[in-house]
């Protein structure tokens, strides 16, 4: 049947409760494009169709259960972590719509029913690989896009969206990594205007040194196999905690004795911003729970730069209060992919980033992308031992003798937690 009978879904689309009368909707592929939104190819090889229409009718009956999901949107990729994404973020209500064999055009297609009848509270999209096998330009693909991001902030102006780059593939899979980095390069120009998008780095991860999908972490060199979700889900999870779905309570530390905390894991009480060049203080964020630009923001225990929507946005973040002397200095940071950030001690930036992608310290062992890490530093006269998981960093970092401690942004998203300092011994 190509025909589903569906009331339900007209009052869910609707901003206001109203009596609707019942509709019939065809949930079936299109027979032609003729009036179809966006430009490119719609998908109508039998296997898809049927595919499609199963997908849509099974989806179609589960429209009041899954009202306020976080909806993952996209192709096989998407639909290949499973109902529940791999259980990979518990306690989140989620609600898979990927169809495999899906490009943007259909996806654009299926937008109303498929995701905005949910009346989502966020979405995660991954879309783009598909169109390239059919031999899709870039800039298609990057407009149809465009297009589904707009309808979906035309229904909800502050619906956050994590959009992800286009993972690498293979030219033997007519994905070749030079056609990906195109669209990647495209997707990057969407968002730049969109603050309530945020664009996660989910190609470099991925890919070897040509730029192709890794056999390990893709053995078809297009589908991620455990291994390879698992990396997605970590480097979206961060960015989904600042959303507030995932890690919603902070996590109880104690500060050890000796040492004075510089963030209350409440807000930016202690912190404001400065004349990059004289330090001399500008605006105080006391009582704040975000700087007034929205850069740098505090969430459940966690001091976050935020990823700036036009890629690389440089800004800087100190303590109101300065030090003086030897100090130690002890704080945890957690990198999206390829993130740029850095800590100012008393002047000097300390590079602090998703290392292994972004370098300079590229080799580290102990490093962990994407989790948890341990930065610290110990001063002594003016020279600074720096190590990130007791595996240095720089065992002769000169400092000056007093100042403040800063954090940067520049691109992607860094979270700090934990900052804590001993002045003297």
């Amino acid at each position: 049947m190509r025909r589903f009978v569906f009331a339900a879904l007209l009052v869910a689309l609707l901003p206001t409760p109203v009596v609707a009368e019942t509709a019939v909707v065809d949930l079936g592929v299109p027979a032609t494009d003729e009036r179809l939104p966006g430009a490119g190819p719609l998908r109508r090889a039998n296997w898809f169709t049927k595919l499609w229409l199963s997908k849509r009718t099974a989806w179609a009956g589960r429209v009041q259960a899954d009202q306020g999901a976080l909806v993952f949107l996209g192709d096989s990729i998407t639909q290949g972590w499973g109902d529940q994404m791999g259980g990979n973020f518990a306690g989140v209500k989620v609600a898979n719509r990927g169809i495999s064999g899906d490009t943007t055009r259909g996806v654009l297609v299926r937008l109303p029913l498929d995701v905005l009848a949910l009346n989502p509270k966020g979405v995660v999209l991954l879309i783009g690989t598909n169109d390239l096998e059919d031999k899709v330009e870039p800039e298609v693909i990057a407009g149809n896009v465009g297009l589904i991001l707009a309808e979906l902030a035309k229904h909800d102006a502050k619906l956050p969206v994590v959009l992800c780059k286009v993972m690498p593939s293979s030219a033997s899979k007519s994905r070749s990594a030079e056609q990906i980095k195109r669209v990647n390069a495209l997707y990057e120009g969407l968002v730049k205007d969109l603050p309530q998008v945020t664009l996660v780095e989910t190609w470099l991860p991925f890919a070897d040194e040509q730029g192709d999908a890794k056999k390990a972490e893709f053995p078809d060199l297009l589908h991620p196999n455990k291994v390879g979700y698992a990396k997605w889900a970590a480097a979206i999870r961060p960015v989904l905690a600042t959303l507030g779905f995932v890690e919603t309570e902070a996590e109880a530390f104690t500060v050890e004795e000796g040492f004075e905390s510089l963030f209350n894991g409440e807000d930016l009480s202690g912190w404001g911003y400065r004349v990059q060049k004289t330090l001399e203080k500008t605006n105080a964020f006391d009582g704040k729970k975000a700087s007034d630009d929205g850069r740098y923001v505090a969430v459940k225990g966690r001091l976050v730069v935020t990823t700036p929507s036009e890629g690389r946005r440089f800004q800087q973040l100190w303590t109101t209060k300065e030090f003086e002397g030897d100090f130690t200095l002890k704080l945890e940071f957690r990198a999206t992919p390829n993130a740029d950030s850095g800590v100012f001690l008393f002047g000097p930036q300390l590079q602090c980033r998703d290392y292994t992608l972004a370098g300079p310290w590229t080799e580290l062992k102990s490093y962990k992308p994407q989790e948890w890490n341990e930065l610290l530093v110990v001063a002594k006269d003016g020279v600074a031992h720096c190590s990130c998981n007791g595996e240095v960093l720089d065992a002769a970092f000169k400092v000056p003798g007093k100042g403040p401690i800063g954090l940067e942004g520049d691109r992607g998203q860094m979270e700090y937690r934990r900052i804590r300092i001993r002045v003297g011994e």
